[in-house]
């Protein structure tokens, strides 16, 4: 590594100095370029940037700093989703689920 940020943080750097959201792959070439990181930390940098709280998904993979969204551009309202009949009727007919010994290894 040639760089003693974490790649969330030179990520954050990366989108500060932006005005708008970025393509997931144009943030990861110039995060890794900085990073030093090869193509293999792609998928940890990806699963470190859905973690940290101070970034966000949008449509279309794009990412964004949350600081400059709106509430209602960063937050589902569950309440609003609606599930089909038959999604609901699975739910219900699956009970409570049991673990045997054998599973929990």
């Amino acid at each position: 590594m040639s760089c003693t940020k974490s790649m969330t943080d030179v990520a954050y750097d990366v989108l500060s100095k932006k005005k708008r959201s970025v393509q997931f792959n144009k943030l990861w070439e110039e995060v890794a370029k900085i990073y030093g990181a090869s193509s293999d930390r792609i998928g940890r940098f990806y699963s470190d940037l859905s973690l940290d709280t101070r970034f966000v998904s949008l449509k279309e993979n794009k990412w964004d700093l949350r600081e400059r969204r709106k509430f209602e551009e960063t937050h589902v309202n569950i309440s609003e989703i609606e599930l089909e009949d038959e999604e609901v009727e699975e739910i219900e007919d699956e009970g409570p689920s049991v673990i045997s010994e054998a599973d929990e290894y």
